[in-house]
């Protein structure tokens, strides 16, 4: 495994602006030079090319309100995020949001002031939830500057990706 590259184009997007009923929207989290936070990016960059008929991926490196509102249109989202639990690194957990808040304390690496968990709370209270939002998360090792996965984070990657791709399946119907 040597470095990764990010081209210049793996930046944030916008999500189409009328989606079909039972849309998913796929959410790759992260920022691409903090070393192990690039997962959600990755994992949904790999998954672009396999997105079936209704399924929408996109990638964000933004702050939570804009996250928040790119997620409102949607009737599902699935969400990609690298967090920090104190579990073995690359472990994978799967987190239902509109059941209950997500452990802020897991996902504390954001470079900005509202992350993931604030934001999916913003959401809940304005009412702007998609109807499903399922989080996976994995756990990181290294969150320093780098392009570079650490080993166990790479080999979690292929693994999300097969469960995102069935969950956004079984969604669609």
């Amino acid at each position: 495994m040597g470095n990764l590259k990010f081209p210049l184009w793996l930046r944030p997007t916008a999500a189409p602006l009328s989606m079909e009923l039972k849309s998913v929207l796929i959410i790759g989290i992260g920022t691409a030079y903090r070393s192990d936070d690039a997962a959600g990016l990755i994992v949904a960059e790999r998954l672009r090319t396999r997105q079936p008929e209704g399924v929408f991926v996109i990638t964000h490196e933004g702050e939570g309100v804009s996250l928040m509102e790119q997620m409102a249109d949607s009737d599902a989202a699935l969400v990609i995020d690298a967090m920090s639990s104190g579990a073995e690194p690359g472990a994978i957990r799967r987190f239902d949001a509109n059941a209950q808040p997500l452990p802020a304390q897991m996902f504390r690496h954001s470079t900005h002031a509202i992350g993931i968990a604030q934001a999916i709370e913003l959401g809940r209270v304005l009412g702007k939830l998609p109807r499903r939002l399922i989080v996976y998360g994995i756990e990181g090792q290294d969150f320093e500057a780098g392009t570079q996965l650490s080993p166990e984070v790479e080999s979690s990657i292929d693994e999300v990706m097969r469960r995102v791709l069935e969950e956004a399946q079984q969604i669609r119907g």
